[in-house]
């Protein structure tokens, strides 16, 4: 399934919002949680995650990786864990308002 445009955003700080992990970790974790209804490519996912720390959403550390790899690990920043909880808030009222929509009768 396709991630709908604007939901990147919501689903890595959601996957960053318990520890801090890698790139190619954040999307093995959006792929789990999401039983495998979302892939996120590294063409979308690197570039995502450079425009959150700019913003100040997430910060970066050069570290080794599991199999002894340099790797990017991310953190969500306070910053970051105030825009999750307004992105939750405005995820529940568009789907509530789509699914308003949807089951109406007229």
């Amino acid at each position: 399934m396709d991630i709908l445009q604007g939901t990147l955003d919501l689903l890595i700080l959601r996957a960053l919002e318990l520890e801090p992990m890698h790139g190619i970790g954040v999307a093995n974790r959006i792929h789990q949680v999401t039983r495998g209804a979302f892939v996120v490519k590294p063409g979308s996912l690197f570039p995502a995650l450079r425009r959150l720390e700019q913003k100040g959403w997430v910060t970066g550390e050069w570290g080794p990786s599991e199999n002894n790899r340099r790797a990017r690990y991310y953190t969500l920043t306070r910053l970051g864990r105030t825009q999750l909880a307004e992105e939750k808030r405005n995820w529940y009222r568009m789907t509530s308002a789509m699914n308003w929509m949807l089951e109406s009768e007229g």
